[in-house]
């Protein structure tokens, strides 16, 4: 049973990275059709690198060919923030982002840039919620994008009094004075535009801030359950032991804080150690105190 479990539980995380993989290619492909061809700036730490991309290639003159380097340069940004994050973050979560990272940066080389639309105004828009949906996608399967997401999160659990939200606020502040002191006001409004759209279309398909409470109920010792919680989510357990009503037969109830999409994680889970556990899920309860928002 636990083999089986345990074959289930990888064929479930195999379908979540594919389907990451392709939020990635789909912010690669609307990043190159309608962000770079309009002469935008993305949002993050992906804006910096198209900034550095611009400085090399018009300042510089340095040439590149047809192939857009800024993905080049942001894979590059990524290997010390994910040295960084290695211990802080969880073995499974930075697996995904990395491959996730590999597909983006690639996909940005691959693709031609080519401009679909002419109006500046419309491929704000349109490749906003392209590329939100994208990210979107990726942070759904639990992975991410890199960059800022990560060093959010780094800083989260540094701190309690940060957010991810308010890192990438701060980033955005910067990045777009950079683009209105380097370039032109029209660039800087237009680029801000797109990422209020961007951040729109993540927020509809995920929200960090989406927290459900589950207690689950089992009459099995639950150490090796605990452990696996632990390590594969990183979320902490209160504890206590009941006695059935009715069966007077001792059992135990864990009482788990966690994001709604880490919910079928957990039920994988229980499911392998106790198949008959009792599973009590309660969404959208309001958290303060030492709890840690994550992607």
């Amino acid at each position: 049973m636990k083999v089986f479990e345990d074959k289930r539980l990888l064929a479930y995380e195999g379908r979540r990275t594919l389907i990451a993989v392709l939020g990635a290619a789909i912010y690669a492909a609307g990043t190159n059709l309608f962000i770079v061809p309009s002469g935008l700036y993305s949002s993050g730490v992906m804006g910096l690198c198209q900034i550095l991309r611009t400085l090399l290639v018009e300042y510089l003159h340095l040439s590149f060919g047809s192939v857009d380097i800024a993905g080049m340069i942001y894979y590059i940004i990524n290997i010390p923030i994910f040295v960084v994050g290695y211990k802080k973050m969880g073995k499974k979560f930075l697996l995904k982002t990395l491959i996730c990272v590999t597909v983006m940066s690639a996909g940005m080389a691959v693709i031609p840039v080519t401009q679909i639309v002419e109006d500046t105004m419309l491929a704000c828009v349109i490749g906003g919620i392209i590329c939100g949906a994208g990210v979107g996608i990726l942070l759904r399967m639990g992975a991410s994008g890199g960059g800022m997401d990560i060093v959010g999160v780094i800083l989260v659990k540094w701190r309690q009094d940060f957010s991810v939200g308010r890192v990438n606020l701060a980033m955005n502040l910067v990045l777009y004075s950079a683009c209105l002191f380097l370039f032109d006001v029209e660039t800087a409004l237009y680029s801000v535009i797109n990422a209020a759209v961007y951040s729109v279309a993540i927020d509809k398909l995920h929200s960090q801030n989406i927290n459900v409470e589950v207690n689950v109920i089992t009459k099995i010792s639950s150490q090796e359950l605990e452990k696996e919680v632990f390590s594969e989510l990183g979320r902490g357990i209160t504890k206590w032991k009941t006695v059935g009503a009715y069966t007077h037969e001792e059992s135990h109830i864990l009482y788990i804080m966690m994001s709604k999409y880490e919910v079928h994680q957990l039920r994988n889970i229980v499911h392998k150690y106790d198949p008959q556990a009792f599973i009590v899920i309660n969404e959208g309860v309001h958290v303060e105190g030492n709890y840690l928002k994550k992607l």
